[in-house]
């Protein structure tokens, strides 16, 4: 069915003078032309995100969604559903990874409970936005109905929407949800779901062969479900759904969207089927250790910054990344050029 909720236009980072301009001071810095690598590249792509000679990246922000997922019952992840509240609270007590490293960067944090299977007191760092505590048993039934998964995406647009800064990283925390992005990713990639597949917080090898099983009768469950949106609602997570709402209103607002690994790289896939051109406003951070991601980034036509075997979600490889998109703002607007510095270009 066609989604009724209204897509923002999205716009398209290509201007051709711009491009040119960069380009030019880019090569003019002294250095030999690309000797920063894909440095350089970055540098070119944050120019034309922003439409600016100048790109600066302004209060970033990191938004980690999470929810719990029905599906879980069936022995998919390691850990019991309970785990995703109690993350919740290591969020808000500042003790995870990417607590500790959006610190570090200074990068603001908030979190999102779109859809955990619990309540929780008030906090300056909590966003309730649930929709629903957790999505049903896929096995059985669709993740979400129409109403819930259109009211996921608009909620996460109206985050996006109201949200400083002109960066941001998207997170996620849900136990189970790697097997909605995988499921996500074999349906909208046209994909063996066995590709899409990995061990998520950990599982041993029945535990993987069992995962994979049900991950298939799932898939067989709904193959009805073909279009993005149906596909969201069937098989996804109110995580990922508020997640490609938010890169949606973020990407038509030029913001700079620096993708985390798998879960959050799904979201974008959706994003991106949902209102074409969202992926031109990303920035991939890392390849992560998850065997469906790499399906994914051929999908989407990505090389990420970095391949450091990273598996936790949270925005954690995302936010390691960032100082790399610092750097290439930096060079752009601070290094010389040989006419600055009276050198002699090469001839």
């Amino acid at each position: 069915m066609p989604h009724p909720f209204i897509v923002p236009a999205i716009p398209v980072p290509a201007n051709p003078a711009l491009r040119l301009a960069l380009q030019q001071a880019i090569d003019n810095k002294t250095k030999p032309r690309g000797a920063l690598g894909r440095l350089e590249f970055l540098a070119l792509q944050l120019g034309l995100i922003q439409d600016s000679p100048t790109p600066r990246l302004v209060a970033p922000q990191i938004r980690v969604f999470a929810a719990d997922h029905g599906l879980n019952r069936h022995g998919v992840s390691a850990y019991p559903s309970v785990v995703t509240a109690q993350m919740v609270h290591n969020f808000l007590q500042g003790g995870a990874a990417i607590n500790v490293f959006a610190r570090q960067h200074q990068l603001a944090l908030k979190v999102v409970d779109a859809g955990v299977d619990a309540d929780f007191a008030p906090h300056p760092d909590l966003l309730d936005c649930k929709i629903r505590r957790g999505t049903r048993d896929t096995l059985h039934q669709a993740a979400m109905t129409d109403a819930e998964c259109h009211a996921a995406l608009r909620r996460g647009m109206e985050l996006a929407r109201d949200m400083a800064g002109n960066l941001l990283i998207v997170g996620e925390m849900g136990i189970g949800n790697t097997s909605a992005a995988s499921l996500l990713l074999a349906r909208l990639g046209d994909l063996p779901i066995e590709d899409c597949t990995g061990r998520g917080t950990g599982l041993d090898d029945p535990a993987l062969a069992r995962k994979r099983r049900v991950l298939a009768q799932v898939l067989a469950r709904h193959a009805g479900a073909q279009s993005p949106f149906d596909a969201l609602a069937a098989l996804g997570g109110l995580e990922i759904a508020m997640m490609a709402g938010a890169l949606i209103m973020a990407a038509s607002q030029r913001r700079v969207l620096l993708m985390d690994g798998f879960i959050a790289g799904v979201a974008l896939l959706v994003a991106e089927r949902l209102a074409p051109g969202v992926r031109r406003f990303a920035v991939f951070a890392h390849r992560s250790a998850e065997p469906g991601h790499g399906h994914l980034l051929r999908l989407l036509e990505a090389e990420p910054l970095l391949a450091l075997d990273l598996r936790l979600g949270e925005g954690s490889g995302a936010a390691l990344a960032y100082p790399l998109l610092q750097s290439a703002c930096a060079f752009l607007d601070e290094m010389a050029s040989f006419a600055d510095a009276g050198i002699g270009a090469r001839g």
